[in-house]
């Protein structure tokens, strides 16, 4: 055989076997990342309840059945996987409500008690098992807002109070006070998701007069400069070129993060996982939820360990529990 012929013999069969070992066929490539269940919750299954996490402990409260809106309080023992029930909340019960964490405290606001909107707002101490009565919220009465605290600062913003909104407000509470912060100029929206990540917080997905925003958001706290990142639906970007499937928006989904990265987790009845990494503005897709598909869960992360739970799909209600492994943990220890 000349030497021609044996160059391309010699192509042809690196060609077939380059495009064969790198294929981007969804069916093909195994997604990463591993699903545990956990201790089921023990109190009523629900959807729309609102969290917040202090030291090992998750706690959650309100929340609505199908047929009640709660007010019942239970924290989660992330060590021993348990759950404790804990001094009722004292407000009304709601569902859709905001909360966050502040200086060793949980803080909880707004939502819907099936005939009003809300404004007012609450803190929980740990310490002492109590509640007390903090000032109202400073902006409308309204639900599916998002609450986060970062960098050691406290907000509330975007919702709906009869109209879809993106104002945003900061809670000291030195002196129990709400200011208005502006400088957000992403689009109006209820129902979207916050994570965050080395003090800065990342905003994305809800829905605006029916229809999954797109853009999605950086936030600094110690220059109260929002940035906008690389856009979640599926665009012509050469990074995404390749992949049909990449498609993160939706509304009332959940998210938490870990080893520095975020985490979507379902959404509209979708059990998909998305991870965004900070560093390069990429999303990969990661191993779906094993549980049920669902909208209205709770998401959270302890000690850098990520949990999916309750929720609900059309009149189902859900009280079971799951923690998510990246990776690099998958074969430590499963259950």
């Amino acid at each position: 055989m000349n030497n021609l012929k044996k160059g391309i013999l010699f192509a042809a069969l690196f060609s077939g076997l380059f495009f064969t070992g790198c294929s981007n066929d969804d069916e093909e490539d195994e997604l990463i990342g591993n699903w545990i269940k956990k201790s089921a919750f023990d109190g009523p299954a629900r959807s729309s309840a609102a969290s917040f996490v202090i030291g090992d402990y998750a706690y959650i409260t309100t929340g609505y059945t199908g047929d009640e809106y709660l007010k019942d309080l239970w924290a989660y023992n992330s060590n021993g996987d348990y759950w404790e029930q804990k001094a009722d909340f004292t407000g009304i019960g709601r569902s859709s409500a905001s909360s966050f964490e502040l200086n060793g405290k949980g803080y909880i606001g707004l939502g819907y008690d099936g005939t009003n909107k809300l404004k007012d707002f609450y803190q929980y101490d740990p310490v002492s098992n109590s509640w007390e009565v903090k000032a109202d919220f400073g902006g409308t009465g309204r639900y599916g807002a998002v609450g986060f605290q970062v960098g050691g600062k406290a907000y509330f913003g975007t919702g709906y109070d009869g109209n879809y909104l993106k104002d945003f407000y900061q809670y000291n509470d030195t002196d129990n006070t709400w200011t208005l912060v502006s400088g957000f100029s992403g689009n109006k929206r209820r129902h979207a998701t916050v994570f965050v990540i080395n003090d800065k917080a990342y905003l994305g997905t809800g829905v605006n007069n029916g229809t999954n925003q797109v853009d999605f958001w950086e936030f600094d706290p110690s220059t109260d400069v929002w940035t906008r990142k690389r856009d979640i639906d599926q665009d012509d970007d050469d990074d995404y070129s390749w992949n049909n499937d990449y498609a993160i928006t939706r509304t009332n989904a959940s998210s938490f993060s870990l080893n520095g990265l975020g985490y979507v987790v379902g959404g509209e009845g979708l059990k998909t996982v998305w991870e965004y990494n900070p560093s390069t503005d990429i999303w990969v897709e990661r191993t779906a939820l094993e549980g049920a598909a669902r909208t209205d869960a709770v998401g959270f992360a302890i000690n850098n360990r990520g949990f999916l739970m309750l929720g609900r799909i059309g009149s189902a209600y859900f009280d079971d529990s799951w923690e998510f492994k990246p990776l690099e943990e998958q074969n430590d220890d499963d259950n």
